[in-house]
């Protein structure tokens, strides 16, 4: 396994973070487990779930995948070893239609959510707390003074946000700088290999732009969480067409290279996706998301994977 530090505090995390959205819903117990015991013998460290997941899910309430990750860490007593992330600000207000109506990120908000994280996992601290979505209702000196009080008490150790524009990051660690309070040092954003076409609409999600790319570039002490790797199966998968997002002319050049730098390397297109996310002069550590451990294999492989200078010029270029 490789690894990274992330945030001031330096926390040692694996170079893949696994994703835990799914489980206790469309992943069973059974199978998460087997997929978290997989993760951990194989070094990884890292997992992330929110409290919301998957609260789209029939028959779900979005609690699912922070208890089923609770009740592995107490069976298998490692909470130490572990970085756990979670989110907060995007879980659905009962009964009100969705996302116009969402818990937001104001300080009732963050502490409550804080506290019902705490218990699900059972743990006593959030080693990377997530603005889950912004939210224009709150002022950011609420929601920043809000994430400082957590830190400060020692809930949390590092702060993020996801779904946020390069400007709303700017805004918000300018803020925190400005009061000596702590910033966000991970973002984490849509992000694979292949662009979304200029009139991609995400809703309230949010891609890695090159704006926030840019700016990234220039910060070394932000690291980027590329949620959505591997487009939910869609690049090796017949049954999974491409996001309408992402179907265009620029995507299908890079497609046909994507496909050809796989065929030379003797891997699969979703590894060579992952070892070119690992080498992005962006610090990157893809969130990957599977449902059985034989994807989960896949992935840990591309970890092994190296990609030649030439190869990874033809990538970037295509």
């Amino acid at each position: 396994m490789l690894y990274r530090e992330i945030g001031t505090a330096r926390q040692r995390v694996s170079a893949l973070c696994l994703g835990a959205m799914t489980f206790g819903t469309t992943v069973d117990e059974e199978t998460s487990t087997a997929i978290l015991d997989r993760f951990t013998a194989a070094g990884g460290t890292f997992v992330d779930t929110s409290n919301n997941y998957a609260f789209w899910a029939p028959g779900a309430n979005g609690h699912e995948s922070e208890e089923a990750l609770g009740r592995w860490m107490a069976r298998r007593r490692n909470r130490d070893d572990l970085v756990i992330a979670t989110k907060a600000g995007a879980r659905p207000v009962p009964g009100l239609p969705f996302p116009e109506h969402i818990e937001g990120l104001s300080a009732p908000a963050l502490h409550r959510a804080a506290e019902g994280s705490l218990s699900r996992l059972g743990t006593d601290r959030i080693d990377l707390y997530y603005a889950h979505v912004t939210d224009p209702a709150t002022p950011v000196e609420e929601t920043m003074g809000a994430f400082a009080e957590l830190v400060s008490t020692g809930l949390v150790t590092t702060l993020g946000c996801s779904n946020h524009s390069a400007a709303e990051l700017a805004t918000a660690n300018g803020l925190a700088a400005e009061r000596g309070w702590p910033g966000y040092h991970c973002v984490q954003q849509r992000h694979t290999y292949l662009r979304p076409r200029p009139d991609a609409d995400f809703g309230i999600q949010r891609h890695a732009d090159e704006s926030l790319l840019s700016d990234l570039a220039r910060q070394p002490d932000l690291t980027l969480l590329a949620y959505s790797p591997l487009l939910g199966g869609a690049y090796v998968r017949p049954d999974r067409p491409l996001p309408e997002q992402y179907d265009g002319p620029g995507g299908r050049a890079r497609l046909a290279v994507l496909a050809e730098v796989a065929r030379e390397a003797g891997a699969t297109v979703n590894q060579v996706v992952l070892a070119w996310l690992l080498r992005h002069p962006v610090p990157t550590v893809p969130v990957i998301g599977v449902s059985s451990v034989a994807q989960l294999e896949e992935s840990l492989a591309a970890l092994d994977l190296t990609l030649d200078e030439q190869q990874l010029h033809r990538l970037d270029t295509a």
